[in-house]
């Protein structure tokens, strides 16, 4: 990789949406440990440094510090937030607990533009969030920048290329932080904006050959986006090496099983071996309730089947997975408290700690978005590069509370219904994902002449970029009416229909 620029992590939930927005400049972005060596960096060319923000105070003895040498290696770098204070504090300034937490919007005011701010105008929205701030610049330092509660909300040493700023530029609520962004990497960092996912596949199989070595590895196929591009993306770097299983748990929609044989043999022809596990997984689950243990429960019994899969198969010394970021930052308090666990995640949350296998996890840092436009660029039909996200415990996050074959049987009909007029309408295509929740709530209807109490089904459609937020889609009522009609006439046991309309946040994408 000729140009890289490194994030490193003290912590913060923003991190990977640095990340992020620097490949979307078309910069390659590499995320680091904050304590990585000078001597790792320089070894890995990097051509900027960005520190990230953190939930730590640097007026603590035992906060995150980088290796101070970074300022020596002769590369930009340029703090946001915890990394801004860093800075000050490092480099001879002075650091204080703010009297007034900036939390939230505020309005930032350009003094003096300089190659960080240049084609901005004077005065942008921006998004704060810090409890310390800097009150004295180090030697050779000056402040560009304010905001209502900051004098030195942008600064910099333009003869030594150190730059910082006490806001987020790389959320959406900063105004035209992108723009600052890309400032940095071009004007500063001299990066040409010439790199693309082509560029990091050759990165990602030279990865994944370097973990796995001579080794070999074992793979879950769920016929899902995340699982088909890591197949791809791992089989292209190691071959014959691979191994993919297929695991029936008995929460697959409908025809799933057969579609994933039918697809995977044919496209992809590697070795696919199917355990049919439904009955097991079933028993095991049978009377929970609560959310997080059904997933734990699902997420063991995963690991078990694969052990025992392994022990047909022969030696295999890793399990791969199709993690992705959201996954990630939803399951992880990362450096102390930067976001509240939410929720654990089938692929990070579920895995007991004394798995027999090592994880290969080669879509770790991407985004969904940037996962499709992998499978793309590996060949992958647009059918499979574009499905909706299905969660890794499949329905059984899909049927709130306990879960039983016949709340199966209902889901799984209504849910191919709702699939089938999504696709036929061209609304599939336009939606980052629709699915359908079992709820075992009996309430009164009539159908005929005759009074019913059957169930409730609810219709999930929401609109989003990276799932880490999203809102409900606006389907047209005639459309949302026919999928209706049609559950409540085609599936026994269904005699309501009700559309969920929160976004996220405060609600998640999934009921449970």
């Amino acid at each position: 990789m000729s140009q890289i620029i490194a994030v490193l992590d003290f912590g913060s939930q923003y991190t990977q949406v640095i990340a992020r927005r620097i490949r979307e400049c078309n910069v390659y972005s590499k995320i680091y440990p904050f304590g990585v060596s000078t001597a790792e960096l320089k070894k890995d060319g990097v051509q900027g440094i960005i520190l990230s923000g953190g939930p730590s105070s640097v007026l603590l003895p035992k906060s995150p510090r980088p290796d101070p040498k970074i300022f020596e290696l002769g590369v930009p770098v340029l703090g946001i937030c915890y990394g801004l204070q860093l800075i000050g504090h490092l480099l001879g300034g002075k650091v204080e607990k703010s009297r007034q937490r900036e939390f939230g919007k505020g309005t930032l005011k350009i003094r003096k533009k300089g190659k960080l701010l240049a084609g901005l105008p004077a005065s942008l929205q921006v998004w704060n969030s810090h409890g310390d701030r800097v009150i004295e610049l180090p030697k050779g330092f000056e402040a560009i920048a304010s905001t209502e509660n900051s004098d030195v909300a942008v600064v910099q040493d333009a003869k030594r290329q150190i730059y910082g700023m006490q806001f987020h530029p790389e959320v959406v609520h900063s105004e035209r932080g992108i723009e600052i962004i890309r400032n940095f990497l071009t004007r500063i960092c001299g990066c040409k904006g010439d790199w693309q996912m082509s560029d990091y596949v050759e990165t990602a199989v030279q990865a994944i050959r370097e973990q796995v070595g001579d080794k070999r590895v074992i793979l879950g196929l769920s016929g899902g986006v995340d699982s088909s591009v890591a197949a791809a993306l791992i089989h292209k770097a190691i071959g014959k090496q691979l191994t993919c299983v297929f695991v029936d748990n008995g929460l697959l929609r409908k025809g799933e099983r057969e579609k994933v044989e039918r697809i995977f043999r044919e496209h992809f022809k590697i070795n696919l071996k199917v355990a049919k596990s439904g009955s097991r997984f079933l028993k095991k689950l049978k009377g929970v309730t609560d959310p997080e243990r059904k997933r734990k429960i699902i997420g063991r019994e995963f690991v078990k089947v694969f052990d025992e899969e392994v022990t047909k198969i022969g030696q295999v010394d890793f399990l791969a997975q199709g993690t992705l970021y959201p996954d990630v930052i939803e399951s992880v308090a990362i450096g102390g408290n930067p976001a509240a666990l939410i929720k654990s995640h089938h692929n990070v949350g579920g895995l007991p700690k004394r798995m027999k296998l090592k994880l290969l996890e080669p879509l770790r840092e991407l985004f969904k978005d940037e996962v499709r436009a992998l499978g793309e660029e590996l060949g992958l039909s647009k059918e499979m590069v574009w499905r909706h996200p299905f969660p890794g415990p499949g329905l059984g996050v899909r049927v709130i509370g306990e879960i039983k074959s016949s709340y199966l049987k209902i889901l799984r009909e209504a849910d191919a219904i709702l699939l089938e007029e999504m696709k036929r309408t061209g609304y599939y295509e336009k939606v980052w994902q629709a699915f359908c929740v079992f709820l075992p709530v009996q309430t009164v209807g009539v159908m005929g002449d005759e009074r019913t109490y059957d169930y409730v089904i609810a219709v999930r459609v929401v609109e989003s970029q990276d799932a880490m937020t999203a809102d409900w889609a606006h389907i047209p009522h005639d459309i949302l009416q026919t999928i209706s009609s049609r559950i409540i006439n085609e599936v026994k046991g269904v005699n309501r229909v009700v559309l969920d309309i929160s976004s996220k946040p405060p609600s998640t994408i999934e009921w449970e």
